[in-house]
């Protein structure tokens, strides 16, 4: 880390200590813990063009949210834009993603007991009145549609130009908009204590289709039917069709 950087963000949380860069890393930017004299933060950075755009995002979100406790996320202490990166500062939160969580689970009995809370979590984000801070303009999945035209343009997604014409042709029958995560995997929840109880990498939390999030959520279950069945002992307000799950997991997830 630079001295102009370092000295930015001691403006911001004081005197730095010790840096780490942590073992589990996003693939859109580089995380590291920073420990002041009594507490430690998360550093988040970013370099290229389109993951300073979801990080200064995030950073947005997570400012509107700050000190609203109806929704679980890191708290936020200052976003900091450099010449060649991009780097957000929030609260370090002591906990471990769903994925790694899975991983170290001894049995199927922890694995389905976890999958399940995230089941209940993920309910109770959907049954919440909306935050007018978080509601956009227009239509979520139009606006959605967009953003992968233009990523398709740019060259800066993987998903065809074939794909997002079907996409077009076949949206779903609309729904009652909810708040939503945008990305919610299994390694964009934290477990701390035995259970999910945090959202991480919040850049697409937003109001919008339920269905989405509840796609994302079960993608890597849908080959096993009993942690399927555990999601969605925790998650009751809705179950998603073969055709819902294939357009916003194999289809729009593919331009994100």
């Amino acid at each position: 880390m630079n001295h102009s950087l370092q000295r930015k963000i001691e403006e911001v949380i004081g005197s730095i200590h010790k840096i780490n860069v942590l073992d589990e890393q996003g693939w859109t930017s580089e995380v590291r813990r920073i420990f002041t004299g009594d507490s430690s933060y998360l550093l988040k950075s970013s370099n290229k063009e389109k993951y300073r755009t979801w990080l200064k995002t995030e950073a947005q979100v997570l400012k509107k949210l700050k000190r609203k406790t109806v929704i679980s996320v890191p708290e936020y202490y200052g976003f900091i834009e450099g010449k060649d990166s991009d780097h957000l500062i929030m609260s370090f939160e002591d906990g471990m993603t769903l994925t790694a969580a899975l991983t170290k689970a001894t049995s199927s009995t922890e694995r389905k007991s976890l999958i399940s809370s995230f089941g209940q979590f993920l309910h109770q984000f959907h049954e919440q009145e909306p935050l007018e801070i978080l509601k956009a303009e227009g239509d979520w999945l139009e606006g959605q549609l967009i953003k992968a035209q233009n990523y398709v343009e740019n060259g800066q997604t993987g998903g065809s130009l074939k794909l997002l014409n079907h996409l077009k042709a076949k949206k779903p029958t609309p729904v009652k908009q909810t708040m939503i995560h945008g990305d919610c995997t299994t390694d964009n929840v934290l477990v701390i204590n035995g259970e999910v109880q945090l959202f991480i990498d919040v850049a697409g939390m937003t109001v919008g289709d339920p269905r989405y999030d509840e796609s994302l959520a079960i993608r890597k279950f849908m080959d096993n039917p009993e942690y399927l069945s555990a999601f969605y002992e925790g998650y009751t307000r809705y179950r998603v069709t073969k055709e819902e799950f294939l357009y916003f997991d194999e289809g729009l997830y593919e331009f994100f």
